[in-house]
This record gives C-alpha cells, sequence and structure tokens, in this order.
C-alpha cells in the first residue's frame, strides 16, 4: 500500500514594515495539528550578524554577499570549545561551525514556534515517521545564511543532517504542481555547459568529465549497500534502474528539444547540469555553450511541460538571488534565485549550491545522493544521507556538507519513484474481509452523475490529483495526495463495529457537508457516515456523496 504522508511543519519568515530593520515575523504555514498555526515576532541581533560575519569570512571569503543585517565589528565569544559528546577541544573552524548553527537554531525555534515544532515531532514520532520541516524565506537577505547547519545544542546533529527531520526550503506564491506519475526508473539528462574561470576546459576535458559524471551516476545502482561507510540498507531493497542521457555544449534547442522526446521508459525525471552559472533577476543564467545562456524563466517553462521532477546543478549560485540593476544597489532581489524561479513556475524539486563546491566534494555527494535515489527514498531523505556522506569525507568543520540547498514545492511530497509499499500484495491483517462475514458496499457517488462511483475496496480509498490515487481529480486546488478514506475497526460491547474515517493531508482542506453547514478538516481525520457530502480543497469542487449499503 502507499507510504503514509509524512508530517510536515512549513516555516516562514518575513521583515517587518516597523521603523528598526532588524525587527523579523516567524510564523507557522503548515503543520500537523490545528493549534500548530503559530506566530512569533524576533528581532535580529547584533551578535548573531557578528556570528554570520565571522562564519563567511572563515568559510566563504570569496563570494561575499552583503550581511543581512549590518553589525559593527566585535569580538566573537567562543569560549566554551568543548565537544560535550567528546570531551575533546575543537578546532576554532569547528566552533564556529557550531556556534552560528545554534544560534540560528535559538532565533528561528523560539517561543511559540518552538512549541509548533516539538508538538509536530511528537506527532510524527507517534506515526512512526520522520517529520518534514521546511522553510519559507521571504526576506532576500537571510537566503545566503547556511540555515542547513541549524542544532539545537552541541553534541546533537545539525538540522539537514538529521533522519527525523527532513529539512528543505521552498517558497510562497507557487503555480500548483501538474499530476506527477511516480517513475519505475530513473531516467537522467545529464547536461555538462561551458565552465567557468578563465581557463575553460577544452571538449576533451568535457567529454572526459562527462564520462566521469555519467558512470558515477549509473554504478550507484550497482554497487547500492556497497559503498563508503554501507551507509544504503542493501536488504530486501528493490534498486530502481538508472538511465543516463548525455548532453555535452548544447544549443537551447537541442536541449528542448532532448527533454521534449525523453527517453525509451518515458519522460526525463531528473535533469542535472554541470557548468557555469550566475545570478541574475530571473532566474540567473546557465551557460551552456559560448555565447550560448539559458535563464532560470526559459528553462522553467521546458522542465515543468517535459514533468522533470527533479533539478540539479552543480553551478556557481544556483540557490543564491541577485542584486538589484540600480546603479551601486547592493540590494537583493526576492525571488530571483535559480532554485525559486524553478520552484514558483511548477517544477516540484531543486537541488542548488549555495556557493562553489570543489569537484571531488561535488563527485561525493553526487554518488551518495544518486545511490539513495536509487533506493527509492525521497528526494530530501536522499539529500540528509549525501550530506551526512560529505561530513565523514570532508569533515565537520569544512564547508562542503553545508553548501548544497533543496527547495520543494509546498505541494511536493518529495517522492520521485514508484515505493515497493505502493504495490498491494495482500490485506491489511485489520482488513474487513478477515472477519469472516459479509460486507457492506461502500463508495463515493458523483451527485451530478450518479451513475458515476468508486467503490472503496480493501478498507481504503486515496484521493488526489496525482494518477496513483484511487480517485484522481484534476482541479488545481487538489492536491497530489490529498486525503484517504479508511476503515477502522473497534469492539462495542462484545461486538465488531466498522467506521469509515477521511483523513485529510492536503494544502488546502477537505469540506464535510455536516450539520447543515460545511465544515472544514485540514490534517485531521473525521469519522463519515453515510449519506455526508464532501468537497475537496474549495468549496467551488465537485460534491461526492459517501454512501455505504449494508448487504
Amino acid at each position: 500500500m502507499p507510504q503514509p504522508e509524512i508530517p510536515c511543519l512549513s516555516i516562514a519568515i518575513a521583515r517587518l514594515k516597523t521603523p528598526g530593520e532588524n525587527h523579523f515575523a516567524t510564523w507557522v504555514l503548515q503543520a500537523p495539528y490545528p493549534s500548530g498555526y503559530v506566530h512569533h515576532d524576533c528581532i535580529w541581533s547584533e551578535n548573531l550578524s557578528q556570528a554570520w560575519q565571522s562564519w563567511r569570512e572563515m568559510f566563504s571569503p570569496q563570494s561575499l554577499p552583503r550581511v543581512a543585517v549590518a553589525a559593527p565589528q566585535m569580538a566573537i565569544n567562543l569560549s566554551s570549545g568543548n565537544d560535550i559528546s567528546g570531551g575533546k577541544n575543537l578546532s576554532y573552524s569547528s566552533r564556529l561551525m557550531q556556534h552560528l548553527g545554534i544560534n540560528l537554531w535559538q532565533w528561528l525555534m523560539a517561543g511559540s514556534i518552538q512549541n509548533s515544532l516539538h508538538e509536530s515531532k511528537g506527532i510524527a514520532i507517534g506515526q512512526n515517521l520522520p517529520l518534514r520541516v521546511r522553510l519559507d524565506l521571504r526576506e532576500p537577505d537571510l537566503i545566503a545564511l547556511p540555515w542547513e547547519i541549524m542544532q539545537p545544542q552541541a553534541g546533537q546533529p545539525a538540522i539537514s543532517l538529521s533522519q527525523q527531520l527532513l529539512f528543505s526550503r521552498t517558497t510562497s506564491d507557487v503555480e500548483p504542481l501538474p499530476v506527477l506519475r511516480l517513475a519505475e526508473s530513473l531516467n537522467i539528462l545529464l547536461v555538462l555547459g561551458e565552465g567557468g574561470g578563465n581557463s575553460p576546459l577544452t571538449a576533451l576535458q568535457l567529454a572526459e568529465e562527462a564520462t566521469n559524471l555519467r558512470s558515477v551516476l549509473e554504478i550507484s545502482s550497482k554497487i547500492h549497500g556497497k559503498g563508503n561507510g554501507d551507509a544504503m540498507p542493501s536488504a530486501g531493497v528493490a534498486i530502481a534502474p538508472t538511465s543516463v542521457k548525455t548532453l555535452i555544449q548544447p544549443t537551447a534547442a537541442e536541449l528542448i528539444a532532448c527533454l521534449e522526446r525523453g527517453t525509451k521508459q518515458g519522460t526525463y525525471n531528473v535533469l542535472f547540469y554541470a557548468g557555469h552559472g550566475i545570478t541574475g533577476p530571473d532566474g540567473g543564467l546557465l551557460f551552456l555553450r559560448p555565447e550560448t545562456t539559458i535563464n532560470g524563466t526559459e528553462l522553467a517553462q521546458v522542465l515543468v511541460r517535459c514533468q522533470v521532477t527533479l533539478a540539479v546543478f552543480n553551478a556557481c549560485w544556483g540557490a543564491q538571488p541577485a542584486k538589484s540593476s540600480l546603479t551601486n544597489s547592493s540590494q537583493l532581489l526576492s525571488r530571483s534565485s535559480l532554485a525559486e524561479v524553478l520552484i514558483h513556475h511548477g517544477v516540484p524539486a531543486v537541488l542548488g549550491m549555495r556557493d562553489a563546491i570543489a569537484d571531488r566534494e561535488a563527485l561525493s555527494f553526487i554518488q551518495a545522493f544518486a545511490q539513495a535515489m536509487t533506493a527509492r527514498m525521497s528526494i530530501d531523505q536522499a539529500v540528509a544521507i549525501a550530506r551526512q556522506q560529505l561530513l565523514t569525507l570532508y569533515k565537520f568543520n569544512q564547508p562542503a556538507w553545508t553548501l548544497p540547498v533543496l527547495y520543494m514545492h509546498p505541494e511536493f511530497d518529495g517522492q520521485l519513484l514508484q515505493s515497493l509499499d505502493e504495490i498491494r500484495t495482500e490485506l491489511p491483517a485489520n482488513s474487513p474481509t478477515w472477519l469472516g462475514r459479509s460486507l457492506p458496499i461502500v463508495y463515493l457517488r458523483s451527485t451530478t452523475e450518479t451513475s458515476r462511483i468508486w467503490l472503496i475496496s480493501a478498507g481504503i480509498m486515496r484521493i488526489g490529483r496525482g494518477e496513483e490515487n484511487d480517485v484522481a481529480i484534476s482541479e488545481s486546488w487538489i492536491s497530489q495526495k490529498h486525503a484517504e478514506i479508511f476503515c477502522r475497526n473497534s469492539v462495542v460491547a462484545g461486538k465488531t463495529e466498522q467506521t469509515y474515517f477521511l483523513r485529510d493531508f492536503s494544502r488546502y482542506g477537505t469540506l464535510i457537508w455536516d450539520t447543515n453547514d460545511w465544515q472544514r478538516i485540514h490534517h485531521q481525520e473525521f469519522a463519515l457516515q453515510s449519506g455526508m457530502l464532501i468537497k475537496f480543497g474549495s468549496s467551488q469542487g465537485q460534491p461526492l456523496e459517501f454512501i455505504i449499503e449494508v448487504t
């Protein structure tokens, strides 16, 4: 049966329009329980600005986009230099990494936001699932910060390294996701563009680099579970096949034509670009070949049309916003980074780099990431595992593990490949069929076309936009995995009774006609009775009637 929906906590940050420029608002956009939608006002402190400035001077002196909030020069206090887990004195770079990570966590996860996080984690633990945490940065000056290094305290993992908290960034005001089809194989289009720097790669060097990258991507499905540290579970995992098509310095027309043709297995579900990129107001520019570029807005059109689920960019500044073109202006433009532009147009997931990454580090990350993806993990789970690989190989006090930045569309559940759990091999142990008695006929019926019905078989029905659902509804306000109707058995006065519930997973909720009024259910369960009317996502949606016919 399909995997259960992973609970999600989505947090937004925006600058308040007050006389003091250091005032920010943080609030919860999505939570797995109704009272989790909280708000908190906070002030960006001078100490936090100094910690960020010191971090940049140590780990990223060549990039230096402007500091989010100006701060006077001051000495940063790193006197607490002991790692509580090992008792050994940490290096200055390790303490600096840890210091900023803890300070970012304490600033963001403060007040009612912290309470919402704790409650959401408890719900996820109760369901034996991780908690998906997404960060929506609506202040461009905050995007450059390495939020991926946030950690609650010394000795605990950074948020982006955890398998219990699946961290990604997101963006608001997006186009709805198209109907996504989960693929059976990893179909990658590998594009090598023009290299950056004063010494661009020759055609021979590009061909060699393409061969190396292709080998890393394709071998992942063959060496699963046998890599460094044996990071992937090798037993009982059906590895998805991987196909890679390579384009070296294509024209824009050649790139578009290749995406539109697809592969023998179907459409490409992953675009991987390696080359040179620069920031710009329309998502920046990717250099395909000398004198040939494509910007983020142009690329977004073809990626959405060709149903590419994941775009990966091994290029500088793919996750960074552009500066204003006004003379001498250092103001950053909102929603101008390549990752944000692609998500805004409806690409489900984008993985870019916050800063330049070395070739050997990039190859290590790509191999671990592809290996996790072929094991049918969700994209944010695979990124966390690949990031762990970077930390293990290149150490905590080096910036390699902090460089990948994952953006996910707010409606996207992170699943690219079909899960083995989605193949129904047998009825669950608590299915009503094992009770040894006749079963009621349970179904949804259209109120406008009464002959159109959807039977609820095996005690469960899934509703959403995706074609893998039992009821696929293409209306724009329907989420990919919107809701499910399921049967729960209970014993009352010595008799087994069946009750049907609706559980909502969606972005906009589900409306149920109850006691002469429409009641909105959002990330909740609701007990259904025969004859109830249901609208999914919007009051404008088509009403469906829930029917139980006892035989």
